[in-house]
């Protein structure tokens, strides 16, 4: 687990450091306060912007009358089995665009993070997760995607990647200036290629996870049933194979060069994709339901993906930024203690201590004002 977290002009904090001497830290204060802002530093331990989706220019503390953030530096001691490791990210420099990571203080690959720590959330974005936006969705689905399977981050990468630059090939086509076709016949084999790898990676996922909500009957979340639509991963769950997918996409980017041109945006692939759910207790889509049965279904499938991982020898760690919101007492009560049997470690934010009662004497309690972490008794 995470004994020792470190924020340095991070966000609010100008220096904080939290060590966390329970499986379970609770933090507390006003809305602004910071909580979430500790959870966003720990979600840095893994590929990609975190849990708000931010730059890296966005994350430097700014004093009034600063206009770009300062260097940061979010850094954390995990400890395993008495032996330490020492994860660090951030900026070197004012405004700085690109983030360092260190491993035990050697440069490494954001992608060796995963080595260590599999950070999983839930944020007050996702209670209306099945009704909002087709790509958050995706995005949702793919972060649960690769904490079971960490190349598939380097295959949504590189999609996305090669998608970018073939647009703009199409639009420079469009406004009379050439584009290569050999580039650009080269950048839909990369795109086919690792769209087919994503699109494997996908369906694999949901049907390991189905069945983790399946084993989950007797809980108080309700389930749902996934389904992923999308060409690519249809093919994928009936079993055929990446090579065939992937000429299936290459011939389709191929047809779609006009179209996508004459839109300014690619309108085919597995970028296209999207996660729906049914509420099975009351068959009826996910998208219909209110927010706290919306979050209801996305913490039974946090919670099962969370079962799927525990075996993994890199720990998964639960984020659940305003856990309470929308959540009757016996739900909070259930989700605390789920979260304490499954054993892992957790951080959990909330403007009132009082909505996790229900943990005091089993969770460290840690308020947060002025730009400090300040742990009770």
């Amino acid at each position: 687990m995470i004994t020792a977290l470190t924020l340095t002009d991070f966000r609010s904090y100008a220096s904080a450091r939290l060590e966390p001497d329970r499986a379970i830290t609770v933090l507390h204060g006003a809305n602004g306060a910071g909580k979430t802002n500790v959870l966003e530093a720990i979600s840095l331990f893994t590929p990609g912007r975190g849990l708000r989706g931010a730059t890296a220019p966005e994350m430097g503390r700014r004093e009034p009358g600063e206009r770009s953030g300062r260097a940061w530096a979010v850094a954390a001691v995990l400890t395993t089995d008495g032996d330490e490791v020492r994860l660090g990210t951030g900026v070197q420099s004012a405004g700085g665009a690109r983030r360092t990571v260190r491993i035990d203080g050697e440069t490494a690959q954001p992608g060796r993070l995963l080595d260590h720590l599999r950070p999983v959330w839930a944020t007050p974005e996702q209670d209306r997760l099945f009704s909002d936006a087709r790509a958050e969705r995706l995005k949702f689905f793919d972060r649960l995607v690769f904490a079971a399977d960490p190349d598939h981050a380097a295959h949504v990468a590189a999609y996305e990647k090669a998608l970018r630059e073939r647009l703009r090939l199409l639009i420079d086509g469009a406004e009379g200036r050439a584009a290569d076709p050999l580039w650009l016949d080269a950048l839909e084999t990369r795109l086919s290629q690792s769209g087919a790898a994503a699109a494997v990676a996908r369906a694999g996922a949901l049907k390991a996870l189905q069945t983790a909500i399946d084993d989950r009957g007797d809980r108080a979340f309700p389930q749902a049933d996934l389904e992923l639509s999308g060409e690519a991963e249809a093919m994928a769950a009936d079993g055929v194979e990446a090579t065939t997918i992937s000429t299936t996409l290459r011939e389709g980017f191929g047809r779609s060069r006009t179209r996508d041109a004459a839109a300014g945006r690619s309108l085919f692939g597995p970028h296209r994709s999207d996660l729906t759910a049914l509420h099975r207790e009351k068959n009826r889509p996910a998208a219909e339901g209110s927010s706290g049965e919306q979050k209801a279904l996305v913490l039974n499938l946090v919670l099962a993906q969370l079962n799927r991982l525990a075996g993994q020898a890199a720990p998964p760690l639960l984020l659940l930024d305003e856990a309470p919101a929308h959540l009757d007492a016996n739900r909070r009560a259930a989700l605390f203690d789920e979260v304490e049997a499954l054993g892992l470690q957790a951080f959990m934010t909330g403007t009132e201590a009082e909505l996790f009662a229900p943990l005091r004497g089993r969770a460290g309690f840690v308020r947060v004002e002025g730009g400090a972490l300040i742990p009770e008794a």
